[in-house]
């Protein structure tokens, strides 16, 4: 009979709760949300299988292949959809597929309705759309090891993916090696509490006040490295929270707040692994192939066994792959070899505060009670020290440290602006014709004349902000030269500038406001755009003619080269305009136009910017 007296000696795989012939063990949930194995002493016939098959009693015995040695590979998926759709470089998906074609079963981790996570297998093959990505908490098993099995000694093909502890549990619960088994296991930080998952859905449901119906962890749209969830919700909103600004990354990642008490002595890192195949992360890898980086994410396979290695021959046509040494997988993955450090010592009280405060505010409390060591403020000293001289850095690169692009720049920065990063800041060759009576308002730092690729280039770049006309600026918003922004008598330009990726443009760039034109955050801009809510005061005599209708790009569309969004047109969140095409109607969100005028030509389109 399991006798737990320690947290730590359980990992909640649930595998003593599948084993029991007697149905005796239920799980409970504890004050942190963790489930541990609770005995129904009446129903106990105290035959030890429960003890018997732990995995962390066992791990000793558990723990052996037979490749002395991992193969290790950097690895993406040849679709680019099913990266976009992947953790990482789609390796999950390349495995399942060669098991699907062999009408084989597929196990992993999905979502529940409630976004609470189990683990579930099936031979369908549309299946892998919930199957794919990483979940970041604790999948509940229940019942899982049981129904693997039983497929197995149905003579079925299996393929199982979990985080180690679990594909441990799995090896002991089965007794046996299956020939008809490919067992893969996941590279694990650690696992997060469901409990603080879900206080995290409410937080994000609080905040954007209507109900999430689909979330996935680390979306592409905003790049591989910004670890980006993506929330939809019931109103038809959608939001996008970063690793910079997200509360539940900063606990998890930052600072390993929430993880299970069992992942800061971790019994299943190192090697040899006990799965057939790990896949992760390949982080580093800008360092060691630049050619593989395009920031939509790049995976790590590790090869751990002879079955393992003729599978991956199997799936080696779905997929780009190069061998490289282990040292390199493991330098950008510590988390292979050594367990997540214990960073606070109240975390009773931490899970007591989590009922009571809002959940932004207790993880922004008890992360920041971990920097209380000389070095650990030394450090946040320097970090900020080091964004300031870039800054700084920015602002001789731009102006050159020409007078005239140096004057304009405090001009109409000012010197409290410019120091807080808000303002105007000017590169050579700027034109600016900024009224007295206009009302400027920044928050953020419009950047004008940027010449990245030809600093020598005399391209004029031009601004007017005419007579009681209105320039606010929300974010960083970034002009390349060559641009051309007139904003006329009593109209409105509102940039939103960057919030998770970048607001830029590129040469010859041309936005006519004589109403209103509002371009939201994360838009980009290809070179000669024309943007103008106006008609330069010419009028038709046709029904419902308008001189100037507003605009609005939503966020994180994309104007590609020599497009023109004419007056009166919304350009949805996410939508591509195409080259040279005429946006003459509304653009609805994630579709992508084309033509004079501009057709929608696809749809549920996703891009990263």
């Amino acid at each position: 009979m399991i006798s737990l007296t320690c947290k730590e000696d359980c990992c909640g795989c649930n595998a003593c709760g599948d084993i029991c012939p007697q149905n005796a063990i239920s799980f409970q949930e504890d004050n942190e949300g963790f489930w541990y194995p609770q005995i129904n002493k009446e129903k106990c016939t105290g035959c030890g299988l429960c003890d018997r098959i732990c995995p962390i009693k066992y791990i000793d015995q558990l723990k052996h292949n037979d490749l002395p040695e991992p193969e290790c590979y950097m690895a993406e998926h040849k679709s680019i959809e099913v990266v976009f759709s992947s953790t990482s470089g789609g390796m999950f998906s390349a495995l399942a597929d060669v098991m699907y074609r062999q009408h084989g079963y597929v196990g992993g981790a999905i979502h529940n309705e409630d976004f609470s996570v189990s683990h579930f297998i099936s031979n369908e093959k549309s299946d892998i759309i919930k199957l794919r990505r990483s979940k970041d908490l604790q999948s509940n098993a229940e019942g899982f090891y049981k129904r693997v099995r039983e497929i197995l000694n149905s003579g079925e093909q299996v393929l199982v993916c979990g985080v180690p502890c679990q594909m441990a549990a799995l090896r002991s619960f089965l007794g046996k090696d299956y020939k008809n088994l490919m067992i893969v296991d996941l590279i694990c930080l650690g696992v997060n509490s469901p409990k603080v998952w879900r206080k995290y859905l409410d937080y994000i449901e609080e905040k954007y006040k209507s109900k999430i119906v689909y979330t996935e962890n680390k979306s592409k749209e905003y790049g591989w490295r910004n670890l980006t969830q993506k929330f939809i919700f019931e109103n038809g909103e959608e939001a996008f929270d970063v690793a910079s600004t997200s509360a539940f990354i900063k606990g998890y990642v930052g600072t390993h707040l929430f993880c299970r008490p069992s992942c800061y002595d971790c019994k299943f890192k190192g090697f040899p692994r006990i799965s057939d195949i790990t896949i992760g992360d390949f982080w580093g890898i800008e360092k060691y192939d630049q050619s593989m980086d395009k920031d939509l994410g790049v995976s790590v396979m590790l090869i751990n066994s002879s079955k393992g290695k003729l599978y991956f021959e199997k799936a080696s046509k779905r997929i780009f792959f190069k061998q490289v040494p282990l040292k390199w997988v493991i330098s950008g993955n510590p988390a292979l070899s050594t367990s997540i450090t214990k960073t606070m010592d109240k975390r009773d009280m931490f899970f007591r505060d989590l009922d009571n405060k809002k959940f932004d505010e207790v993880i922004e409390q008890y992360s920041n009670q971990n920097i209380n060591s000389w070095r650990d403020k030394f450090n946040s000293v320097l970090r900020w020290g080091w964004n300031y001289l870039k800054f700084v850095k920015k602002i001789v690169s731009t102006t050159r440290l020409n007078p005239k692009a140096l004057y304009q720049t405090i001009r109409y920065s000012g010197i409290k602006n410019l120091l807080g990063q808000k303002g105007i800041l000017c590169g050579t060759n700027c034109v600016l014709n900024i009224s007295k009576r206009a009302i400027l308002q920044f928050d953020g730092l419009l950047v004008l004349g940027e010449k990245t690729r030809f600093p020598n280039s005399k391209l004029e770049t031009r601004l007017l902000v005419a007579n009681s006309a209105r320039l606010t600026v929300k974010g960083n918003m970034y002009f390349a030269y060559g641009c051309d922004i007139e904003v006329f008598d009593n109209a409105e330009l509102i940039l939103h500038g960057s919030k998770y990726g970048k607001s830029d443009t590129n040469i010859g760039c041309t936005i006519i406001c004589g109403e209103r034109i509002e371009i939201m955050s994360d838009v980009g801009m290809g070179r000669n755009v024309l943007i103008r809510d106006n008609n330069g005061k010419h009028y038709m005599n046709t029904l419902g003619y308008k001189d100037s209708r507003p605009i609005i790009i939503g966020e994180k569309a994309w104007l590609c080269e020599a497009c023109a969004i004419m007056p009166g047109v919304k350009v949805g969140r996410g939508a591509i305009v195409g080259a040279y095409s005429m946006a003459t109607q509304s653009v609805p969100a994630h579709t992508l136009v084309s033509g004079s005028p501009a057709k929608v030509v696809s749809e549920n389109v996703l891009w990263k910017c």
